[in-house]
């Protein structure tokens, strides 16, 4: 198959604009057939009626320019293509190359028809087909994002050749079908649906199936939710907390932008395995559907859906009213729409606290991401083909580049910032942008020259990080406070930084008392001068005042930049992190300590006493998740030698304990402490895991429902305690596809030499279960208590994932190869196998990317031991 190329893109949008897709999709039988109907009307123009020029070869890219008579290409990936007409004359369907269509000699305006068969999927890319283990049921979505509208239909697969589309459908009559436009069944089986605006082909979608539906409407929007049949009862009872967040997100984007929601009604569909957390389809936005929750969750979880919610909503401005040209410009969709879900989120819901999520887990993922051999700007210069553009889906883009634009925000205003995108939504409505027009568009509104600035934060790679220098006098005041600003050799470029700088202390008449809580008693925001010899900025503004117990660098989360403290902070931070009232300041200590452990600036065993001394003061919730979860499965697990763990589990799972038994019975705390109580439980806390799973002991409030017991089980597998019996018995109780996912998980954990070799045949070799099944083996088959048992499958990763990705479509070799990885394998021998697989040259791009980066983290845990 070929992959296009940017060049290829250019030179075809300068040839061509697509003019309407017509497109009938016959899945009637769907309940049996793993193959559908595609018939495709593709109506287009040349740009300019020059003579005729000589047709392209099959596969390369046309003249640019080139007007009447010229050569082009449009893409399908068939399982058959049984007809293929261009202005009403046959051409040969065996001149499809691979998923080329050669179109020559083409007229000033050109009609493409294409009858084909083709495949559903099982791994989440084109129609994905999922048979419902509970209810037998058949379900369908499309995804079509990146370059698999092909999958599905005939079409030019570029973000840039946007269209409207006409869609009719053809499905068994009890079905439910949904897609961008309005639809009405006309007859029985058969779907109409409204012509869309202009569209990029990797938002066209449809979602069709016994799915059940809720509807709704808000300010003269009509809105849908749907979900599996199965999921129906859950769907129904968190219906009124999603329709809350969707209105109240529309109604906040209506103020923020000055311009409507663009694409007539809006339909969520929670579909099941879907590879990301959700695809921005204009009019019909598709979710994994482990957001409709059918065990207890905690506030953190709900806030998460809501982030994302308003995340894929930011999306129909950023991305769909408005497109990229190329992927290079990912940044202008996922940069925008990550830093407008959680401010949104933020202002609108009732989650307020969002951004303090932000900031202790989202941005730590774009701080690790840049910090990685892979580490790219932003906004790069050029992404060559689609199969490049796939790797910069990462915390750069999504994360960093939204903490890029709240530093921007905080730089040139909020007004300007708004009037600029208002002016850039009504220049670029319906079609498509670059950097240049949104940097235009923000420069014109502030009245600043904004290229320098782009320069050094969207174009160039990597992390600053920020010194505290304070001297103080004999008294405790301030005498001297300086930031002092570092780049890392191989990336040496300062950057300007607007930046809180906050003083803590304990509360006024409390100071001599222990546990008083410490609270912000002065800050400032200064601008930190890129250009200041040794890049120190002095902080005059604090000079005098009491030094307290915390100064606290990016006080406020403005800018993006790794921090650190003072020798004397650093020391005194498990007494002071769990008295300091603000919950995003402690969110910012948490995620300093975290990175400051990444590097090996800190012992592990320091970031587990702060874990161990403040995890039980701890009381907003996704701080704890997200600092426990650091704790054990990447400090606890990877970054200490194996003889070191049980003790230091040991503690981290008191910790867990103290919080479930202080924390209110059957609120989201007792649940996030059990789950962290059962993660770090070892030999000794077994008996008592597994009288969970027969009602013995459980605390009062708590309830063991499917998914606490799958996490149970989990766990007793892991130890020794549980197997094959257990799974299988389980298994019949919960009959949901969840649960078949942790069935796969736990059968890969045995701790049995033939449970891991039939785990491992199935990761490497079997092509025909789902990617999601499959990833879920690979999670479940590295343990670092099974060290010894797993110790012969470090070479044989090295060995077979070529061949494994090889088969693959992109996505699901890029989960599975991630999933498959040996991470507790820490050891100079594991990272020398690595780059011994690095140094071919035949690797796809694809895996290379995946053992680059979990070589980084392998040979960060190999520090951190040393």
């Amino acid at each position: 198959m070929h992959t296009l190329t940017r060049a290829e893109a250019v030179a075809r949008a300068e040839l061509l604009r697509v003019d309407g897709y017509d497109i009938e999709l016959d899945l009637t039988a769907a309940r049996t057939s793993a193959e559908f109907g595609s018939t495709t009307r593709v109506r287009f123009s040349l740009r300019e009626a020059t003579p005729a020029a000589p047709a392209a070869p099959a596969g390369s890219a046309p003249s640019a320019g080139a007007g009447a008579g010229a050569g082009t290409f449009a893409e399908m990936k068939p399982a058959a293509l049984h007809e293929l007409r261009l202005n009403g004359h046959a051409l040969d369907p065996a001149g499809l190359d691979g998923n080329r269509l050669p179109l020559d000699a083409l007229d000033p305006s050109n009609e493409l028809v294409a009858t084909a068969t083709m495949r559903y999927s099982n791994t989440g890319e084109g129609l994905h087909r999922f048979t419902d283990p509970e209810d037998g049921e058949v379900y369908l979505y499309a995804q079509t994002f990146l370059d698999d509208a092909q999958r599905m239909f005939a079409c030019f697969d570029q973000p840039d050749l946007k269209a409207p589309v006409r869609l009719v459908v053809l499905a068994p009559p009890d079905w439910v079908v949904r897609a961008n436009g309005a639809g009405r069944q006309t007859e029985p089986g058969r779907w109409e649906f409204a012509e869309t605006a202009p569209l990029a082909t990797y938002f066209v979608t449809v979602v069709a199936g016994p799915y059940h539906l809720v509807e709704d409407s808000h300010d003269g929007i009509a809105l849908g939710l749907l979900a599996r049949r199965s999921l129906g009862p859950y769907l129904a009872a968190d219906a009124g907390e999603i329709f809350e967040v969707t209105k109240s997100c529309l109604d906040r984007y209506h103020d923020l932008f000055a311009d409507r929601y663009p694409f007539g009604k809006y339909d969520q569909a929670f579909v099941p395995e879907f590879n990301a957390g959700a695809m921005e389809n204009p009019g019909c936005v598709t979710f994994r559907d482990e957001f409709v929750y059918r065990s207890a969750v905690t506030d953190a979880e709900r806030e998460l859906r809501a982030v994302v919610i308003a995340h894929e909503m930011a999306h129909m401005w950023f991305g769909d009213l408005v497109t990229m040209r190329w992927w290079d410009d990912l940044w202008l969709n996922e940069s925008f729409a990550e830093y407008m879900g959680y401010r949104v989120t933020a202002e609108a819901t009732r989650f307020t606290q969002a951004w303090t999520s932000f900031a202790v887990g989202r941005k730590s993922w774009g701080y690790a991401a840049d910090q990685r051999p892979s580490t790219h700007p932003v906004a790069p210069t050029d992404v060559a083909d689609t199969g490049l553009a796939l790797l910069n889906f990462d915390g750069i883009s999504y994360a960093k580049g939204a903490s890029v634009l709240r530093q921007l925000v905080a730089w040139v205003g909020e007004e300007a910032f708004l009037t600029g995108l208002r002016a850039y939504f009504g220049a670029h409505a319906y079609a498509n942008a670059s950097l240049a027009d949104l940097l235009a568009a923000l420069s014109s509104a502030s009245g600043r020259d904004l290229a320098g600035w782009a320069e050094v934060w969207l174009r160039r790679e990597q992390v600053n990080t920020l010194h505290p220098r304070v001297v103080a006098d004999a008294a405790g005041n301030l005498a001297a406070v300086a930031v002092i600003q570092t780049a890392p050799p191989q990336a040496p470029t300062l950057r300007p930084h607007r930046v809180g700088i906050g003083v803590y202390a304990p509360a006024t008449g409390r100071e001599a008392d222990p546990d008083a809580p410490v609270e912000l008693v002065r800050r400032v925001e200064v601008d930190l001068d890129p250009a200041a010899p040794g890049g120190r900025t002095d902080i005059g503004a604090l000079t005098g005042l009491p030094a307290g117990r915390l100064l606290l660098v990016n006080d406020g989360d403005l800018t993006y930049a790794k921090i650190r403290f003072t020798a004397a902070d650093r020391a005194s931070l498990p007494d002071v992190l769990p008295r300091v009232a603000d919950p995003l300041a402690r969110a910012v200590i948490w995620a300093a300590a975290a990175d400051a452990t990444r590097d090996a600036d800190w012992p592990a065993a320091d970031y587990l006493a702060l874990a161990a001394a403040a995890l039980p003061a701890e009381t907003q919730l996704a701080v704890f998740e997200d600092a426990l979860r650091f704790a054990r499965a990447t400090v606890l697990n990877r970054y200490l030698a194996p003889a070191e763990r049980p003790p230091a589990a040991a503690r981290l799972h008191a910790a867990c304990r103290q919080v479930l038994t202080e924390a209110v019975a059957g609120s989201g705390r007792q649940l996030s402490a059990a789950r962290g109580a059962i993660g770090c439980g070892g030999p000794a806390q077994a008996a008592g895991l597994a009288g969970w799973l027969t009602g013995d002991d459980v605390p009062a409030g708590l309830v063991v429902d499917p998914e606490l017991r799958w996490t149970v089980l989990h766990r007793l597998v892991v130890l020794g305690r549980a197997g094959e019996a257990e799974i299988a018995a389980e298994a019949r109780l919960d009959r949901s596809a969840r649960a078949a996912e942790h069935a796969a998980r736990s059968r890969a954990a045995i701790a049995d030499p033939a449970a891991k070799a039939r785990a491992w045949e199935s990761i490497v070799a079997d092509d025909t279960a789902s990617a999601r099944l499959v990833a879920a083996s690979a999670e479940g088959f590295w343990q670092p208590e099974q060290d010894e048992l797993t110790a012969g499958y470090v070479a044989r990763y090295f060995e077979q994932m070529p061949a494994m990705t090889g088969r693959r479509t992109p996505h699901a070799a890029r989960q599975i190869a991630a999933a498959a990885y040996p991470q507790y394998a820490v050891s100079t021998a594991t990272v020398d196998a690595a780059e011994e697989l690095l140094g071919r040259e035949d690797i796809d791009p694809l895996l290379r990317r995946v053992v680059v980066d979990a070589t980084d983290e392998l040979r960060r845990s190999v520090r951190a031991r040393g």
